[in-house]
């Protein structure tokens, strides 16, 4: 079975590496063009093609996914099957090209958190359980057909990032069972259509959705560090300083202070919420590395 796979970001890299190491033929990589990345802002490639470039495999960096030449190069490799994970839109012209459709992999059990941030919301939300999702792509966003799902915990103590790792390994469990079925069925699939009146949405997360409201309860607000941690991380000022708060504790301490107060408790940090005393854990001061609470009170005595 004839391969291309569509992927950017760090999530792709196991489902390319499993489809590899279980000898598919990967016909093409396609990825984002190379851009400045990290503190540097140096010119890098994108995690999949960093990846890639290891087993010299055809990498293609399209600017236009819709351009002539584009289409006509991927046409002339006639792929049996497109898997996209962690990239961008597909235009009709492109996803309808493969004999079998392309598959793309979702980090949610879908209709649920359709959108571009399933991981950080589930969290956000207070959910304990998430999952993975191979569907078919449509003309829409995250509507196409499920080919198969498989569940995750979330525990207490996962975060946005440890949630990342766990999800792309069975997604690339996942991605691999789908392309199994798909060569033995040949097409000729059992596929779910997904529930519409279940459906609920996990949209872009910019940096002014990032700041913390403390007349919440104490455990959304725990919630929210949780699943913006470590990026993009939720914030506050303190003092004058903007903080990224990395890591936090709940607690069964009511507050006498209006939400928003800290307070230093025996090297502890704490903050008032709308119904409880929050334990901030793990923080970062702008322009500087993360740091534990007591490090910060240490550092910035002058804020409290």
């Amino acid at each position: 079975m004839k391969i291309i796979f569509m992927g950017t970001a760090e999530f792709a890299v196991p489902s390319l590496k499993l489809l590899l190491n279980n000898s598919y033929e990967i016909a093409a990589v396609i990825t984002a063009p190379d851009k400045p990345r990290g503190r540097g802002l140096l010119v890098s490639p994108s995690p999949v093609k960093a990846f890639a470039s290891n087993f010299k495999l055809c990498i293609l960096q399209p600017l236009n996914l819709r351009s002539e030449e584009f289409i006509n190069k991927i046409t002339t490799i006639k792929p049996d099957l497109a898997i996209v994970v962690a990239f961008r839109i597909l235009p009709k012209e492109l996803y309808s090209i493969p004999l079998y459709g392309s598959v793309n992999l979702h980090a949610s059990l879908l209709p649920q958190y359709r959108g571009a941030a399933p991981i950080n919301w589930a969290i956000i939300n207070g959910e304990t359980q998430t999952g993975v999702t191979t569907f078919f792509i449509d003309e829409n966003i995250d509507t196409g057909k499920i080919i198969e799902q498989r569940i995750c915990e979330i525990l207490p103590e996962d975060n946005a990032g440890s949630l990342h790792d766990k999800l792309a390994v069975l997604g690339a469990e996942t991605i691999l069972s789908t392309v199994e079925k798909i060569r033995i069925a040949k097409g000729n699939l059992k596929l779910s259509e997904q529930d519409e009146s279940k459906v609920s949405y996990a949209p872009k997360i910019f940096r002014k959705d990032c700041e913390i409201s403390w007349d919440q309860e104490s455990y959304k607000v725990h919630n929210f560090i949780r699943g913006l941690s470590p990026s993009p991380a939720a914030f506050c000022k303190i003092g004058t300083l903007t903080v990224k708060v990395l890591k936090s504790s709940l607690t069964d301490k009511i507050p006498s202070e209006k939400p928003g107060s800290f307070l230093v408790d025996s090297r502890r940090l704490l903050v008032a919420c709308a119904d409880r005393l929050l334990e901030l854990l793990e923080l970062k001061p702008e322009g500087r590395n993360r740091i534990s609470s007591a490090e910060f009170i240490s550092g910035y005595k002058n804020l409290f």
